[in-house]
This record gives structure tokens, C-alpha cells and sequence, in this order.
């Protein structure tokens, strides 16, 4: 199949009034923010030189974080501001999605165009000033009638630069839950679906060409005095603006919200359940690649309705325990600390999706390495590779610990990428995912772990506060509780790791559903 009649295609488009509009809103208003912040700090501090130099050197050190944590540092920020709010004033507001987005991106615009501000009211020509003053205008008429006409051009250069950092930084919101352009990419990535990838990064582009150009146009207009030039870039930024708005107001909000983290199988699950629901008659989305602490949070609250988790990433992450318990005595003592936070664990979908150390099997039988007691003593002249968070969870600090592991080396990458690279070599050895098909893809091998260092991770289904008393989702998501093994989600993922329509998430997804729905 040709990329042209892949059906991949037809399915990107209908996501793009979706994800486009969201994009263009939430870019919008992160640069209309960053303006009206950056122009009167530039504007105060133009005659200020120690003032000038704190901001430049603040927002020169903003551009230094990474994009990602910036917008991942605003998330728990606004969360102890909501619940700062709530208890003070009995007000609250969401942090999830779009404010934090906003506020993040916001600081992102702030160096062009506090930079170009400065240039261009520092280039006007003194005499020019002079004549100002000479004629009789007060500050405030120099200011508004003579300078800021003279370095607008200078201005618009900066405003197009910090427009076009937005847009592309915003395609990294979407693990702090605001719908963008990024969900194609973050979501192709996960499912190895290049067609979405490929399309995510040419929308994008193409946005910010878009908007630079039209941009530009304004930029043009008022370099030449052209009316009609700024009032054509003018009008293509409206009608962008409109056109992304027209569909938001017309679509009507589901009643559920699913939320699903970063990796495939947590794609096919999320629209598992929403395609449950809406077979119930109960409207349902589902808001995917969210972080894993971010996907907590927004169930906590009531930002999504519904995920699934795994038993031992609430026990190590939410609940800070490194000690391992019997499966039965873990998932009783989470659901009693889960009711506590009003948080419901409906119950067990049937299947683990542990973390475990994976050879390549045919390696895993030369070298005689059958357990993670096996590894130990070949371990030193081995590499490990893990996911992004493996090395910093405490499941890993108590696997060394039991096992007095030690590696050579090192090294994370992106979940579906680690399979690949242990089986051609690059690495020794990954802490792989007991459910993932590409463990039987690659001809891989889990390793046992004898002395039972990494907790149980059972899937479990989690439905937040404001849906605890929700008898119409319970009945809906039910069917689905102890139907999925580990052969059926093996297969599952490794359907969702193919390259044609077969292995989206939806279309996994009811056959996941034909397959244990009896």
C-alpha cells in the first residue's frame, strides 16, 4: 500500500479540525499573554539599563529549559495554586490542559520580543526625539506618536519569531493535556504510526509558515506604509483565528473524559473504555498521552473520569513504597488508600503489565541467563536500556539493591525504540513491559525475577471523584473486568505496533473487544 491510498490518512485528516483548533487557540492566547507582559516591560525599561539587563537575562534563562519541562513544572504549580484558592476563597479552577499550556508557552514568547522592543525603541534616532520635545509633546505623545511608529517594523520582526517558537513548542503540550498538533506526533510515535508522525510535524510546519508570512505581510505593510499590506496580514489572521473557532463552537462536549498515559497499550486501552461507553449510550473522549503523574492529578481532580493504571506505578509513584507485597494484600491496601482521595478502583481488567528485565533470547540461552540472578555476574560488561523514568523509579533502585546489579552503561529511550535495539545489539539488555507484544516480535525473553524484587502491576480501572456514585459508568466499564489476559493484550499491542489502519488504537481496540467480549 502506497503512502498516498493509506487509509491512515483520511484518519489523520478527521483529527485535524480537532487538533489544529486547539493548537491555534491555546498559541494564540499563550503570544497574546506574552505581549501584553513583554511590550510594557520593554516599553518601562528602554531608559533602565540594570531594570533592561534583569529582564533580558530572565528571559534569555527561561529559553534555556527545556520546552517540555517547562510546560510539565506549570502543571503542579497551578494544582497547589487551585487548592490554595479552594481552601481560601472557596474558588478553584482546572490546571490542567490549556492555563498551564498558556502560561508556559507565554514566558516562551517573552525574550523576541522584549529583545526587538528594546532594539527598536533604543534605535530611534535621538534627533528625531529632540524634535519631539522641540515641538512641544509630552512623553507619553513622543512615545505613542513617534517612537513606537519608528521601531514598530523592528517590534513586528520579533513578534514573528516569538510566534513561530510558539507554535512549534506547542506541540509538546500535549502530555500536560491540552489537545494540539503534537497529539498525532506523540501518539504516532507510541503506536508506530509514521503516517500520523509525518502528518503532525507538516501541520505544524505549515501553521507556522502560515502565521509567519501573514505575519510578515503586517511587518511589510508597516515598514512601507502600506495600508492595505497590514490590513491583508491583519485579515488572514483573523479568518485563521475564525476558522478555528467556528468548529469548537459547534461541537458539543462528551460527558466522559478518558484519559490514557504514553505508550501504546494505554492508546488501545483509552479507547477501549470510550468506545464502552459509547456503546452504553454515555458521550465519551479520550485525552491520550498524558505524563504519569499528570494523569493522577487530573483523575484526583476530576479533569478525566476514567483511566487505568497498573498496581505497582500507584504503589511506587503516588504512594512512595518500595516495599513489596503479595498481589491480593497490594491491591486491597491500594483501594483503601485510594477511597481516601474519593478515588474509586472498579476493579481488575485481568492482566499484569509488569516491568522485567528482556534479552534476546537466543543470547539469554548461549550466555545460560534464565533469571535476573543469572544477569549478575555478566551484568558489568552490559548495557541496560530503560524508559524514560525507569532509572529514577524505585523499582529499579530495588532490583539493584536485591540483586546487587551493576551495568556497564546506561541509557534511556523511547519505549517502542528499546525493543528494537536490544534485539539488533545496540544494548544488552531493556526493562521491557511483560504485556508488550514486541517482546514475542523480536523473539525476546523475559527474565524471572526469582526473589521477586519488582511489585505486582496489575491493571486496574480507576474512575475519579465526581463519578464515585456513577452507577451508569460502572455498569457500562464492568463487562470489561477480569476478560483481558496477558495473551489477549500481547497480541493487542503487538497488533498496534503494525503500519496500516488495522493497528490504530480504535481499530485494536474493537477487536480487543470481539475477542474477550463473551
Amino acid at each position: 500500500m502506497s503512502l498516498a491510498t493509506d487509509p491512515r490518512w483520511s484518519e489523520a485528516l478527521g483529527h485535524l479540525p480537532d487538533y489544529l483548533g486547539n493548537h491555534v487557540r491555546v498559541s494564540v492566547a499563550a503570544l497574546a499573554l506574552g505581549l501584553a507582559v513583554s511590550l510594557p516591560l520593554a516599553i518601562i525599561s528602554r531608559n533602565r539599563p540594570v531594570l533592561r539587563g534583569a529582564l533580558l537575562g530572565l528571559a534569555s534563562i527561561v529559553q534555556t529549559v527545556p520546552g517540555l519541562a517547562l510546560l510539565a513544572l506549570f502543571y503542579p504549580l497551578l494544582l497547589a495554586l487551585a487548592a490554595l484558592t479552594a481552601a481560601w476563597f472557596g474558588v478553584s479552577f482546572s490546571a490542567f490542559g490549556f492555563l498551564p499550556a498558556v502560561l508556559a508557552l507565554a514566558l516562551y514568547s517573552m525574550l523576541p520580543v522584549l529583545r526587538n522592543t528594546i532594539t527598536g525603541l533604543s534605535g530611534v534616532d535621538p534627533g528625531v526625539l529632540e524634535a519631539a520635545q522641540g515641538v512641544g509633546m509630552t512623553p507619553r505623545q513622543s512615545l505613542t506618536m513617534v517612537e513606537l511608529p519608528l521601531a514598530l517594523p523592528v517590534m513586528m520582526a520579533g513578534i514573528r519569531t516569538a510566534a513561530v517558537w510558539v507554535i512549534g513548542t506547542a506541540t509538546l503540550s500535549t502530555p500536560i493535556g491540552q489537545t494540539s498538533l503534537g497529539n498525532y506526533i506523540f501518539a504516532g510515535l507510541q503506536t508506530q504510526n509514521w503516517v500520523f508522525v509525518l502528518f503532525g510535524c507538516i501541520a505544524a510546519a505549515v501553521l507556522a509558515l502560515v502565521v509567519d508570512q501573514l505575519l510578515a505581510l503586517i511587518e511589510n505593510g508597516l515598514r512601507s506604509r502600506s495600508r492595505l499590506r497590514t490590513a491583508l496580514g491583519g485579515l488572514g489572521i483573523a479568518a485563521l483565528i475564525a476558522a478555528t473557532l467556528v468548529p469548537a463552537l459547534g461541537r458539543s462536549h462528551a460527558r466522559y473524559v478518558v484519559g490514557a498515559k504514553t505508550f501504546a497499550e494505554q492508546y488501545v486501552l483509552s479507547a477501549l473504555l470510550a468506545q464502552r461507553l459509547q456503546a452504553a449510550g454515555l458521550p465519551a473522549t479520550t485525552r491520550a498521552g498524558l505524563g504519569s503523574s499528570v494523569i493522577y492529578e487530573a483523575l484526583a481532580s476530576g479533569d478525566i473520569d476514567v483511566y487505568v493504571d497498573y498496581s505497582g506505578t500507584l504503589w511506587a509513584n503516588q504512594f512512595h513504597r518500595t516495599d513489596i507485597r503479595p498481589r491480593a494484600e497490594l491491591l486491597g491496601e491500594l483501594k483503601t488508600r485510594l477511597a481516601q482521595q474519593n478515588i474509586d478502583l472498579l476493579g481488575e481488567l485481568g492482566f499484569e503489565n509488569a516491568y522485567a528485565l528482556v534479552m534476546p533470547r537466543k543470547r539469554a540461552e548461549e550466555l545460560g541467563i534464565h533469571t535476573i540472578a543469572d544477569l549478575v555476574s555478566r551484568a558489568p560488561t552490559m548495557s541496560i536500556a530503560g524508559d524514560y523514568e525507569f532509572f529514577s523509579r524505585p523499582e529499579w533502585a530495588g532490583v539493584q539493591k536485591t540483586y546487587g546489579l551493576s551495568f556497564r552503561a546506561q541509557r534511556q529511550m523511547q519505549p517502542d525504540f528499546m525493543y528494537a535495539a536490544v534485539a539488533s545489539g545496540e544494548v544488552d539488555v531493556i526493562a521491557g513491559y511483560t504485556s508488550d507484544g514486541l517482546i514475542a516480535k523480536y523473539d525476546l525473553v523475559v527474565l524471572e525475577d526469582n526473589k521477586h524484587a519488582i511489585p505486582p502491576y496489575d491493571a486496574i480501572v480507576l474512575l475519579s471523584p465526581k463519578r464515585h456514585d456513577d452507577e451508569a459508568l460502572k455498569t457500562a466499564l464492568r463487562p470489561l473486568l477480569g476478560k483481558i489476559d496477558i495473551a489477549a493484550m500481547r497480541e493487542a499491542n503487538l497488533r498496534a505496533s503494525g503500519n496500516d489502519a488495522s493497528s490504530s488504537p480504535d481499530a485494536v481496540a474493537r477487536w480487543l473487544w470481539e475477542k474477550v467480549g463473551r
